[in-house]
């Protein structure tokens, strides 16, 4: 019987799909070619059809979706560490005026290359940054081979780092925008509006009409903590969440970042809407923002995405970090099935994929998906045995447990060895710069 050639074959571990079922394929393979899943079933069935240029040899190991960062500040992996134990507002005060100091092309090139390293090892394969100079990130990107999910971001201070005066952006944008052409798929056109503290009403208004000129999604901060909330409502008679529904900005193509200060009405118009929300619970805790009420937006119908922030806010971008976060800090009110362990696993993976409007490309592995998929070794003592696999992930695994990384069909991480970057050059250059 003949066999189909393919590019990469992933054998011999339990696959856990994440499929509308959460189907777990015991002793299950992948079958990849051209970046596209074109099979998932029994390893014995997969090696007997395909035979493939390359394989990971996954026995013993768990092989999941790819993680994805739906809200992150990649750069600032040049700050960690410089504003710790602050409020919202210091923090922002602090990271304001460095970052008008130190961010040019050439420093946030090489903070996202530690980023991306420091993410493909923890079995991130893409994430949504918003942050200056996105030219530069997404070369770095590209060159590693990793999913970068940014564009250009609209924040009006007045001494931006990349020197572009807010009454050129919207210019600058447009032609950014239609310099990109067709969308590949796993991608999509992207614009960030920093806040409707940095924005004025009538500039949120033009920034997303540019978006949906392009069918780009917009993607903002709102409702962080408390402060920010009563500074707008002071400034504008509304709450965030309020002044972007009365704008008419809610809706699909928006993706909220935070939304920890929300009131019923606000979780209502979210749901009636279609805005996606992308919940960071660690950078939430460390900058004492309280605890976003992602139980009611869940039982509201809201799709909610993980994200970790920037490394200066939380000190890591572990997303596997932040689901073990987001499925515990919620049973603190007192119910124990708040955000359970497959909610807060699909949370950085499919609902992830359908907060950035990319559910049909990303998140799950199934044929015709884009392959980003991770091999997790449950060699470990603390992660045996295994009875449920979405209790091991979001419990038990560290992301130093991730064993192999997979990007669009190609492997970015062997055996804990990166491939398509040079990680003692990544650290070296990072330090000289920090």
């Amino acid at each position: 019987m003949s066999t189909a050639g393919i590019d990469l074959l992933v054998h011999g571990g339990d696959v856990l799909t994440v499929d509308g079922a959460g189907t777990v394929v015991r002793d299950g393979a992948v079958a990849v070619h051209e970046g596209e899943i074109v099979a998932v079933g029994p390893a014995e069935e997969l090696t007997t059809r395909f035979t493939a240029t390359e394989s990971l040899d996954a026995a013993g190991c768990l092989v999941l979706p790819g993680l994805i960062n739906t809200h992150t500040h990649l750069a600032m992996t040049l700050l960690r560490g410089r504003a710790d134990d602050v409020t919202l507002q210091g923090f922002l005060e602090r990271v304001l005026k460095w970052e008008a100091e130190l961010l040019a092309p050439k420093n946030v090139a090489a903070a996202v290359r530690l980023a991306i390293a420091e993410s493909v090892r923890a079995g991130v394969t893409s994430a949504l940054d918003m942050y200056w100079f996105h030219e530069a990130a997404e070369q770095a990107a590209r060159e590693a081979g990793w999913r970068l999910h940014t564009g250009p971001t609209f924040m009006d201070v007045p001494q931006p780092p990349d020197g572009i005066a807010y009454e050129d952006r919207l210019d600058w944008a447009r032609r950014d925008l239609a310099a990109r052409g067709e969308a590949r798929p796993g991608l999509r056109p992207i614009l960030f509006a920093h806040s409707t503290y940095t924005l004025a009403p009538d500039q949120l208004v033009d920034i997303a009409a540019l978006a949906r000129e392009f069918g780009a999604l917009l993607h903002i901060h709102a409702a962080e903590n408390p402060t920010e909330v009563a500074t707008v409502e002071v400034k504008y008679g509304k709450r965030p969440v309020e002044l972007l529904d009365s704008l008419g900005l809610l809706g699909p193509d928006l993706l909220v970042a935070h939304a920890v200060d929300l009131t019923g009405p606000e979780i209502a118009a979210l749901a009636r809407t279609g805005t996606s929300v992308a919940h960071c619970p660690v950078s939430n805790l460390k900058l004492g923002c309280g605890i976003a009420p992602v139980p009611r937006l869940l039982s509201a119908g809201v799709t909610v995405g993980l994200g970790t922030d920037g490394a200066v806010s939380s000190n890591t971008l572990d997303v596997l970090g932040a689901v073990r976060q987001a499925a515990l800090v919620h049973k603190a009110g007192g119910d124990p099935t708040a955000v359970g362990a497959e909610q807060a696993v699909r949370m950085a993976t499919i609902e992830g994929a359908r907060a950035l409007g990319l559910g049909d490309h990303l998140g799950s592995l199934e044929a015709g998906k884009r392959a980003d998929l991770i091999v997790l070794d449950l060699g470990a003592p603390h992660l045996r045995p295994l009875h449920d696999p979405w209790s091991t992930l979001a419990y038990a695994a560290h992301s130093a447990d991730v064993r192999d990384t997979v990007v669009d069909g190609r492997v970015l991480m062997r055996n804990r060895t990166l491939g398509t970057l040079d990680e003692e050059a990544v650290l070296a250059e990072l330090e000289s710069l920090a």
